[in-house]
């Protein structure tokens, strides 16, 4: 669901259209849609066709189509599972009705010589085609029906609103945009340039597309009025993001230029030498530490290039400045190894180093957060534990996160307001290869830093996809390198939320 620039007719409360009370406002809200503007916004997932009618001899199974037909047969079957069967005809084939929830009205509806006109999905059945609990209607002797005039939108939904309830709501929203339209904020000679429609054509198009339109190119979102929304997200995120670092360059932060006392000995109990982009990298973030405004930097590098060391750097600098810095990771698999990390490396200069996560309880939690409180924890590592209401920093001048695209810019904010007064320094690392195009688009608050090496002897990191039938081959490899001495990582995802 996106958002566009408002008018006064979008803004209307969605209790203006007829039919919906608060009752149906409620479920709508389950959508984000409270205004006009929201359901103008909330764009269908995908289209089905049913502006033609389908002759029942020319169905093909796993097509999606609207027949219509004669009843010759309805029939209550206890073959396996208890089911309402109907029997129809046109004249160019049979197709069978089934229905394993109906009741009695409806299979008293669906009488031997009624016409009926039913939508679904066709698949082979045991007596041939048939669909499975269709849409349908019965058409009254002597009437005809309409097709529809537009492929069919198929909305997000939630528990207690249909679809045809969905379909009549935009539809009555559409009119209102007809009389009133929506304020235009692209540039006439910008949408010529780039070939887009205005906003108005672009929302109509999406929620009635024509007869003649492509699904293909609109499953595909390449339809110049998907496109035009699609520039509009894209723009709107672009320029709200600029608008926060244009506010955030504004505040003041603690300068940090250290002295070089736990640089030196930290890179001399490394064991190996920088990298040039290493060190290109550590230079640009400590130009930016060193100024009294908050510094807003992605560092990206491959898995193994050394962003690691690098993030070290710049925490050394906030301590050797009197500071506290942070790190915050996505998982606690990943929190515990960086803790592991940190404390191996500076620990023996005397930097006191805590680890925070959900898990926690008890003197243990309560020790990890007395030592930020005070200070004595000049280097903090955790997951989103990290900005809970009971954590307090001391002096947090650094903030790093690690796995961006895990994080919102919410939860970056959330960490940032751990400052206490001050506005920490924030450095964002990400191993996701994004092309500079994408990385000013989706992070267009961050200056850009690329560590594009790898240290002298470290192999390139291989990624293969494996299908779910060679699974045993994967745990035979696992075994055998387990065996070898050597490690193995096995995460898997998060089904359900929990404690």
């Amino acid at each position: 669901m996106i958002t566009a620039p408002r008018s006064t007719a979008a803004a209307q409360p969605i209790t203006s259209l007829r039919g919906v009370g608060a009752d149906l406002a409620g479920r709508l809200a389950r959508l984000d849609v409270t205004t006009l503007e929201d359901l103008f916004f909330l764009l269908p997932l995908r289209y089905e066709d049913r502006t033609r009618v389908t002759p029942i001899g020319t169905l093909r199974a796993g097509e999606r189509a609207v027949v219509e037909g004669g009843i010759q047969l309805t029939e209550v079957a206890f073959r396996g599972r208890r089911s309402l069967l109907t029997s129809i005809t046109d004249g160019t084939g049979s197709l069978m009705l089934r229905f394993f929830h109906f009741s009695r009205a409806q299979a008293e509806g669906l009488k031997r010589g009624a016409r009926v006109r039913c939508f679904g999905e066709v698949r082979r059945g045991p007596a041939g085609l048939e669909i499975v609990h269709p849409e349908y209607r019965l058409i009254a002797p002597g009437t005809s029906l309409a097709v529809e005039e537009s492929l069919t939108p198929i909305y997000p939904s939630t528990e207690g609103i249909q679809q045809g309830r969905l379909r009549r709501l935009s539809g009555l929203a559409l009119e209102i945009l007809d009389r009133r339209g929506l304020e235009e904020h692209l540039p006439g000679d910008v949408r010529a340039a780039l070939e887009l429609p205005p906003l108005a054509e672009a929302v109509r198009y999406v929620h009635r597309p024509p007869p003649d339109a492509s699904l293909e190119q609109l499953a595909a979102g390449r339809h110049p009025a998907q496109r035009r929304l699609a520039f509009e997200e894209l723009l709107a995120h672009h320029l709200s993001l600029r608008l926060l670092r244009r506010q955030m360059q504004k505040e003041n932060a603690p300068a940090l230029a250290g002295n070089g006392r736990l640089r030196a000995p930290f890179l001399a109990g490394l064991g190996f030498s920088l990298t040039t982009a290493q060190t290109r990298v550590t230079s640009e973030i400590c130009g930016d530490l060193a100024c009294a405004r908050p510094m807003l930097r992605l560092l990206q590098g491959d898995v193994g290039s050394g962003k690691t060391v690098v993030a070290a750097l710049a925490a050394l600098e906030a301590v050797e400045a009197g500071y506290q810095a942070a790190i915050m990771a996505p998982t606690e698999l990943l929190a515990e190894q960086h803790y592991r990390t940190f404390d191996a490396w500076l620990g023996p200069l005397g930097i006191g180093v805590a680890w925070l996560a959900g898990a926690q309880k008890g003197k243990t939690r309560a020790a990890a957060l007395a030592a930020v409180e005070t200070g004595s924890a000049a280097m903090v590592v955790g997951t989103h534990a990290l900005f809970q209401a009971g954590v307090r920093f001391a002096r947090l001048a650094l903030v790093i996160v690690d796995e961006q695209h895990r994080f919102g810019v919410h939860q970056r904010l959330a960490l940032r307001d751990k400052g206490g007064g001050l506005v920490p320094h924030q450095l964002i690392m990400t191993a996701t290869p994004i092309p500079r195009t994408l990385a000013m688009t989706a992070y267009a608050d961050l200056d850009n830093s690329v560590i594009d090496e790898l240290p002298p002897g470290r192999r390139p990191v291989r990624t293969a996809v494996i299908p779910n039938t060679r699974r045993s081959e994967v745990v035979e490899r696992v075994q055998r390198a387990c065996a070898e001495g050597r490690q193995a990582y096995w995460v898997c995802p998060l089904i359900e939320e929990s404690e």
